[in-house]
């Protein structure tokens, strides 16, 4: 299944239907009033977060949503039905924001959760609607409201434990493929992933869910490459694990180029849990992996793990390290949300 994380998309509510002129007739009844029924209201266009989506690639074959109109109101007081919404599917991570892509209507996170896009228009009234004693014979009846209609972008987030972040070909992918069943194309030259990759490893039974971002290179905060929108991607990640490239002569400039960029793309980044590990060191002395271990540690300020994806040197460990800084920030919010639910009953019992 092909990858897509932006698209954008039209929808338009149905129309409200209108409202009957209608008078009662029946035998012997000569006076028999207005009983023009209402009009029924125009569906919603409704979008809903579901589980077993992970693109927005559905959105490039179908691009327009519109709801029916509500059906016309009827003689005999009879109102007209109200028009079936549509639900439109995303997956969760979803963000939905206006035409101009500047202001965020809706941050989409949880399985289930639903948003109203556009209200369907409301029904007309009857002419019985305006029956009173000075008007008993009212001929007016009113056309239904007209239901809203917006272009509007989809951007998708990857929501995962762990993101990988590196320069291109630094083992981003190689390293997913060792530890999940995920299958990114592997290649050795740059910019092979073009796509970020979702992979579930598994590690002392439990499951940790890992984002494979594509490499980033100078500049990647104002675009280049692409680099804002893979970097979306790590927003929610609890850990980053940076891969260096250890066959590269410089992994120190590799390292702050990758920081700089996290720093300066905002969006709280830098200041994430970080695991720094020399990759590709199967290739390596070990003279060499001593010398540029210990210049990356003197610059990232940390220890510095040694791995290599492809020999599978190392990945198990960095697994667990990763796991473990992710079940912590886990506990540590939902002390957290109890800390302030028990804040909050104290001041309701007060």
């Amino acid at each position: 299944m092909k990858f897509l994380d932006q698209q954008k998309i039209f929808v338009k509510s149905g129309d409200g239907g209108a409202g009957c002129v209608g008078f009662r007739r029946e035998k012997y009844v000569e006076f028999g009033g207005p009983d023009g029924g209402n009009g029924g209201n125009g569906g919603d266009v409704i979008v809903k977060c579901v589980a077993n989506l992970n693109t927005l690639i559905d959105f490039r074959y179908n691009q327009h949503f519109k709801a029916k109109r509500g059906n016309h109101g009827m003689g005999a007081n009879r109102s007209g039905k109200t028009a079936e919404s549509i639900v439109i599917a995303v997956p969760v991570g979803t963000q939905i924001f206006d035409e101009d892509g500047e202001f965020m209507i809706a941050d989409i996170t949880e399985v289930g959760q639903t948003f109203i896009l556009a209200n369907g228009g409301d029904g007309g009234y009857g002419n019985a609607h305006y029956k009173s004693s000075t008007n008993q014979a009212p001929q007016r009846a009113d056309d239904g409201w007209p239901g809203e209609e917006k272009w509007l972008w989809l951007r998708l987030k990857l929501i995962a434990d762990a993101g990988l972040i590196g320069l291109p070909n630094a083992g981003k992918s190689t390293f997913l493929a060792a530890v999940t069943k995920a299958r990114p194309k592997i290649a050795n030259y740059p910019f092979t992933t073009l796509h970020p990759n979702l992979g579930v490893g598994y590690i002392d039974g439990e499951e940790i869910v890992l984002a494979d971002v594509p490499g980033l290179i100078e500049g990647a905060h104002k675009g280049a490459g692409l680099g804002d929108r893979f970097l979306g991607h790590v927003e929610r990640c609890r850990v980053l694990l940076h891969l260096v490239d250890g066959t590269e002569e410089g992994p120190t400039d590799a390292y702050r180029t990758v920081r700089h960029e996290l720093s300066e793309y905002g969006g709280g980044l830098d200041g994430k849990s970080e695991i720094v590990a020399l990759n590709k060191c199967d290739t390596l002395t070990d003279e060499a992996i001593a010398e540029k271990k210990d210049a990356l540690a003197k610059v990232a300020g940390q220890n510095i793990l040694t791995i290599s994806g492809v020999a599978g040197t190392g990945v198990k460990g960095t697994l667990r390290r990763l796991f473990q800084i992710v079940a912590d920030a886990k506990e540590a919010e939902q002390n957290e949300i109890l800390a302030e639910e028990t804040v909050a009953g104290g001041d309701v019992t007060a």
